[in-house]
C-alpha cells in the first residue's frame, strides 16, 4: 500500500481542498499532508468530523507519489482536479467566490 492525502471540497466555496498537517484545509497540493496505510484510518476520520462539522464536503482519501517531496494523485481524475478546472468557463467566477470567502 503507498502514500495517501485526504481531499474535499470546502463548504463556503466549494473549492478542492487537501488536509494539511496541522489539521487546517488548502487549495494547495503542495501543502497536503501525505499518510502511510497506518495513520489513513485516522486521517479519514478526521476529514469525516470535519464534514460533520459543516467545513468541508465529501472528504475522501486519494492515492499519491511524492515527487521532489510534492505528493502527486496517481489517478488522473485526481490530478486534473488537483489542477483545477480544464476549461476557461467559470474561472473569474471561481476566483472571485474564493476571495469573497477569504474576505469575508
Amino acid at each position: 500500500m503507498s502514500d495517501s492525502i485526504i481531499t474535499a471540497n470546502d463548504l463556503g466555496n466549494g473549492l478542492v481542498v487537501f488536509l494539511t498537517a496541522d489539521g487546517g484545509w488548502s487549495q494547495r497540493l503542495a501543502d497536503a499532508r501525505v499518510v502511510g496505510p497506518d495513520a489513513l484510518p485516522e486521517a479519514v476520520a478526521y476529514g469525516k468530523a470535519q464534514h460533520d462539522a459543516r467545513i468541508v464536503v465529501e472528504p475522501y482519501d486519494i492515492e499519491v507519489t511524492l515527487e521532489n517531496g510534492v505528493p502527486v494523485p496517481v489517478r488522473l481524475r485526481e490530478r486534473i482536479r488537483a489542477a483545477g478546472p480544464t476549461v476557461a468557463y467559470g474561472e473569474a467566477e471561481i476566483a472571485e467566490r474564493a476571495a469573497l470567502s477569504k474576505a469575508g
